[in-house]
């Protein structure tokens, strides 16, 4: 009331609706400051001090099995500067790795404290966890740790998986759950996959892919915001209908054609002058395809779009409070459906990685659970852009990890290097991420 006091009666502007939806966003419930911890902060603490203490007493089994020297090499075969070997003691690097870890989870354990030390305490138990393993794994063996291999890697990795976090990041933002992510990485895949393959164009196919994952997106958004269908089921028919349906064009049009229908040209990377040439971070930063580079934008275009324009503070108004948003003047349903659809956009880009960007043919469920990657590194990056990217950048490293050890011939079962992406995933959610609020209004329908 002392806000609207502050303008005549039916005057109160524009101005005084977005500052009342700014305030009423803004002071959302988040990590309010207690005198004492919570239980949920308690439990949190234990359960990350209890993973951390785990990790580190593998490392110290693992660290008696480290025998030689672990080489690791800054540049590949065909990088014009090569740069020096780093060789580092197995056991004694292992080992140490080993400690930092049980320490770090010894403090946690221990009390409160800041939450910046915290931080402080697992970036490092993190770090010495990807150390020591990584350590452990090229002890001894006959060829060095690809470095440049490894960083060049995450990021082709986690392309699709970055642009598919941002598209569930703007449909959940707005209050509409994304779990067909994966459905519309699968359509659109197939799509730029048909329509390069018909026209040998990048650019043709990029827009077929597009299109396909705006389509989805539509499907999504009609039913969801129109009709008040069930959010996460409805991810689930679409996730069917796109395997389906795609399945079935493959099985009867493409697959019988596939010299005309399914060879769609490969985007090649392209060199920045001059920051390509930088030794380490120029091949891996600089020497990327456009989806790489339009990953990237992407994630900074999202974060302007989301908390530095007024559309986004209408969005992430109608993901809190949809009720007060359309006291306020906000068409809550029209919102919605331009986020889920710009989400689209970016889906049916990470879509089209998988054809153009990657192999240039499609085959049948050839996204093999990305899309809820994706959705997992949204969550665990708490439905902020950056946050999700670098979660996405998370997988893509463990992923690209795990091909890594295997090319080592490192004595770990290969079946279980291909799971240790989902399992890091897995443990990152369950245990370091611990509880995140959602928006207040994502999944529940808004029926004026």
């Amino acid at each position: 009331m002392a806000e609207g006091a502050a303008y005549p009666p039916g005057r109160r502007g524009r101005a005084g609706r977005s500052a009342a939806v700014s305030t009423s966003i803004e002071t959302q419930p988040t990590e309010a400051p207690h005198r004492g911890e919570s239980r949920q902060a308690r439990a949190q603490r234990i359960s990350t001090s209890v993973l951390i203490a785990v990790v580190g007493l593998l490392l110290l089994g693992l660290a008696f099995n480290a025998s030689g020297t672990a080489r690791f090499a800054l540049s590949d075969a065909f990088d014009e500067v090569q740069l020096p070997e780093i060789s580092l003691p197995g056991m004694p690097v292992v080992l140490v790795c080993a400690l930092l870890c049980l320490i770090a989870a010894v403090l946690l354990f221990g009390g409160r404290m800041p939450v910046r030390v915290r931080r402080l305490l697992g970036a490092v138990a993190g770090i010495a966890v990807v150390l020591g393993f990584i350590t452990w794994a090229a002890s001894g063996r006959d060829l060095p740790f690809p470095m440049s291999n490894q960083f060049n890697g995450t990021l082709n990795l986690a392309t699709p998986l970055i642009l598919g976090a941002l598209a569930g990041v703007l449909c959940e933002r707005a209050g509409v759950v994304n779990v067909a992510i994966e459905g519309q990485f699968l359509t659109a895949a197939f799509a730029a996959g048909v329509v390069g393959s018909i026209t040998q164009s990048i650019p043709a196919a990029m827009v077929g892919a597009v299109l396909a994952g705006m389509l989805m997106a539509a499907l999504l958004a009609i039913f969801s915001i129109k009709y008040l269908v069930d959010q996460v089921v409805l991810g689930v028919v679409i996730n069917l209908l796109a395997a389906g349906l795609t399945g079935f064009l493959f099985d009867q049009l493409v697959q019988p054609d596939s010299g005309s229908l399914n060879s769609a040209p490969i985007m090649t990377p392209i060199e920045i002058p001059g920051l390509a040439q930088i030794p380490f971070l120029g091949p891996i930063l600089f020497r990327q395809t456009v989806l790489a580079y339009l990953a990237v934008a992407s994630v900074i275009l999202v974060w302007f779009l989301l908390y530095r324009t007024r559309w986004g503070l209408r969005v992430r108004a109608v993901g809190e409070h949809p009720e007060a948003a359309d006291t306020v003047g906000i068409k809550v349903r029209a919102m919605r459906y331009q986020a889920v659809i710009v989400g689209g956009i970016f889906a049916g880009l990470g879509g089209a990685f998988f054809t153009i960007g990657s192999t240039g043919s499609f085959a049948k469920d050839f996204t093999v659970g990305k899309g809820f990657i994706a959705l997992a590194a949204l969550i665990m990056g708490r439905w902020h852009p950056v946050w999700a990217a670098v979660m996405a950048l998370f997988f893509g490293f463990v992923t690209q990890m795990a091909s890594q050890m295997q090319s080592l011939s490192t004595p770990v079962p290969s079946q279980f290097l291909e799971l240790l992406p989902y399992v890091a995933t897995v443990i990152a959610v369950a245990g370091l991420i611990g509880r995140v609020r959602a928006p207040a209004a994502d999944g529940v329908p808004y029926d004026k």
